[in-house]
């Protein structure tokens, strides 16, 4: 027998995925896998829109607030830790529900990423002195000896990708295409549903959201990451309105000053968040305003998912 599909609710930040998601797994008796690249890491509940303590006792959430800051994690990480919770609920019989606006999270998840070995900093250092002494032309001619498939794939004037693959190449003498064929793992079965509101209704929510966010207490949360020592790594985790209020309780700025760059940088991301998922033909786009709780479209995103898991198991489609 098939498993059903993952359900998968997706799209910008302050689009209401939580309360969909909660709502969801409620009706289903399931679980939820959170697909969120920041709620992953503990004391900072407020600023990542993390579910709410009676969210949490309602619908059990994988990947929130278990890792400290200091800790690193990754899409790949994610996925394959992911893929075993997926795992666990087919096993007994349930739908799994994944929430979250990490578009790489997502596809790591359902799709496979592959992220190879461990990096090698000196390696990866000397390697871009090379290009810069030498010329990435150089660097690229022997990529094109140690792994043609690869650099077959990527553009000759790509540093990055060129330099992590001879690196892979240096650090572990196998091409890294073929590390990458002998990592692939088949894409999940997913159903992907998202709420869609016009623009400016959607901006709106975040500015009020944001504007939540400090009246509870926002400054204090990054007040005590950073008395803890994590000031470093919450400007390396670019984590949304961290950075914004570090410089706020540096002095260098007011808190409407700081609260209005978070509003920005949010209304910013959501943007990059919409153009991702508007490329993905998966989704499923549920046309909804302000002001409509978002669990009370549940009804509408489980008969989609009943018609795409119907397709599925019948054959008709191994990706919904």
């Amino acid at each position: 027998m098939k498993p059903l599909p993952l359900l998968v609710v997706a799209g910008p930040t302050a689009s209401g995925k939580t309360a969909l998601a909660v709502a969801l797994a409620e009706r289903l008796d399931t679980e939820i896998i959170s697909a969120d690249s920041m709620q992953v890491y503990r004391g900072m509940a407020l600023g990542t829109g993390a579910p709410s303590a009676e969210e949490l006792a309602r619908v059990r959430h994988h990947f929130i607030g278990c890792l400290d800051p200091s800790e690193q994690f990754s899409a790949g990480a994610f996925g394959a830790a992911g893929r075993a919770v997926v795992e666990r609920l087919w096993a007994e019989g349930r739908t799994p529900v994944v929430a979250g606006g990490s578009g790489l999270y997502v596809r790591a998840l359902t799709d496979g990423l592959f992220e190879g070995p461990a990096r090698v900093a000196s390696v990866r250092a000397r390697l871009h002195r090379e290009a810069g002494e030498r010329g990435l032309a150089a660097l690229y001619e022997r990529l094109q000896a140690v792994d043609p498939d690869y650099a077959a794939r990527i553009r000759p004037a790509d540093e990055r990708r060129i330099v992590r693959a001879l690196e892979v190449a240096e650090t572990t003498g196998k091409p890294f295409s073929q590390l990458h064929r002998e990592a692939e793992v088949p894409p999940l079965p997913a159903v992907y549903v998202g709420l869609d509101y016009p623009r400016s209704e959607l901006y709106a929510r975040i500015d009020r959201r944001v504007a939540e966010m400090v009246a509870s207490g926002f400054a204090e949360e990054v007040r005590a990451l950073v008395d803890a020592g994590h000031g470093d790594r919450l400007r390396t985790l670019r984590a949304l309105g961290y950075r914004e209020f570090m410089d706020y309780l540096a002095g260098a700025s007011s808190l409407d000053e700081a609260q209005a760059a978070m509003q920005q940088v949010t209304r910013r991301f959501a943007k990059r968040q919409l153009s991702w998922w508007r490329g993905d033909a998966r989704m499923h786009w549920i046309p909804t305003r302000d002001g409509v709780p978002p669990e009370q479209h549940a009804d509408a995103v489980l008969r989609i998912y009943a018609d795409a898991a119907e397709a599925f198991t019948s054959g008709a489609s191994s990706s919904p």
